[in-house]
């Protein structure tokens, strides 16, 4: 055992003052006010000026992808034992930003979810690759079925696999050449079908839907999740309102998937995009906030690993894009550790300093719920009782 006392923590729904957190094993066993007597024989590494939080939680990321140009282009060409490299370089840099958990929604041909579980790595939360039309986006991960029996038997094939949630791709994307973000792959009739299958095995469903229509048809199928959720026209973003109340209304959860590292360029296919809507990071931000406003369950996913902008690691910059976007450092800070792991099926194991939660912890220097720029200043992380950040003895021990 072992306890961590700091001025400040973040629960993963609130603010509190001076707390002591106890860690027995991988899990937190006591999370109580720092003035409260420690049990005897147990270690305190004291923090202060430092804020504790649950270990982050990015909601969208590729690990297959390694970041640089093209990434998830170029993933067909790896070679197992490179893939894996990769696919391991990428969460050792999640961890170093803080984040103890992704949401792997861009396998390839199982990848990911065949090496879940290795201990001192992020938990994965994995998708398996994403169920996409014959020649689609992301055809070449390996999910591409079309009509109600191929549906059926891809939902099945990742029920066999032990996915945690199912990832449908409805509009096109700028990611896959040949694909139209503004396209419809998928109607009403074959979301409503991977829907109810997958609810019927237990199963989530999130949806990749860029345009106004695809978004749409997710809200009517029913889907758990929406991934991006852009609203995109051909004369580029819209806020129409009355979509935005009824995602708040259904309880969807949106992974807007904002957050790229300060300074870097937008990827070709961004630039595009803009070149061809209009669409502007401004603009998207207002749009992110709009449904804030609205209601909207928001969850930090930062689409880690598909070009040099979006590196492995880039979490804290998505958190800090929504308080850019007019959301309050709370509730951004929920949508990456209590809302993602909610999301992510995970609510009842970690996201949250609880006892019993699984002790995923993140130390920052400073205050992020003040200038979430903090959120940046790692000093220490913790994943299932496991400190990986800093390695080695620490002088703040007693």
């Amino acid at each position: 055992m072992r306890a961590y006392r700091v001025d400040r923590a973040f629960d993963g729904e609130r603010v509190r003052r001076r707390v002591l957190v106890v860690v027995d094993g991988d899990r937190i066993s006591a999370v109580r006010d720092a003035t409260e007597p420690v049990p005897a024989g147990v270690p305190v590494v004291d923090l202060p000026g430092c804020t504790l939080l649950p270990g982050l939680v990015d909601a969208h990321v590729h690990l297959c992808g390694d970041g640089g140009p093209d990434a998830l282009a170029r993933v067909p060409g790896q070679d197992p034992a490179e893939r894996d490299a990769v696919i391991g370089a990428a969460l050792r840099r999640h961890l170093a930003a803080g984040v103890t958990t992704v949401r792997d929604l861009g396998d390839h041909h199982w990848a990911v979810a065949d090496r879940r579980g290795r201990a001192g790595e992020p938990r994965v939360v994995a998708a398996g690759p994403p169920i996409t039309t014959p020649g689609g986006h992301c055809w070449s991960m390996g999910g591409e079925a079309a009509g109600p029996a191929a549906l059926a038997r891809a939902v099945r094939e990742r029920v066999e696999r032990g996915v945690d949630v199912v990832k449908l791709i409805v509009s096109g994307g700028s990611m896959t050449a040949g694909s139209d973000l503004l396209a419809l792959q998928y109607g009403g009739p074959d979301v409503t079908h991977v829907v109810r299958a997958a609810h019927a095995a237990g199963l989530p469903v999130t949806a990749h839907a860029h345009s106004v229509e695809s978004v749409r048809v997710c809200l009517a199928a029913g889907v758990d999740g929406i991934e991006h959720c852009t609203c995109m026209t051909a004369r580029g973003l819209e806020r129409p309102a009355e979509l935005f109340r009824a995602l708040a209304a259904a309880g969807t959860w949106v992974c807007p998937t904002i957050g790229r590292t300060p300074g870097s360029r937008p990827s070709p296919q961004a630039e595009e995009l803009a070149a061809r809507t209009g669409y502007t990071v401004a603009g998207r931000l207002a749009q992110v906030g709009a449904l804030a406003a609205a209601g909207a369950r928001l969850v930090s996913g930062s689409d880690a690993g598909i070009h040099p902008g979006k590196p492995h690691g880039v979490l804290p910059y998505a958190v800090a894009e929504l308080v850019s976007a007019g959301v309050d450092p709370v509730r951004a800070l929920a949508s990456a550790t209590s809302g993602a792991a909610a999301a992510g099926v995970l609510g009842a194991v970690t996201g949250r300093l609880r006892p019993g939660f699984a002790a995923d912890l993140l130390v920052v220097a400073g205050d992020p719920t003040v200038d979430i720029a903090d959120l940046t200043r790692v000093r220490r992380v913790v994943v299932r009782g496991v400190e990986v950040v800093p390695a080695g003895p620490d002088p703040g021990t007693r």
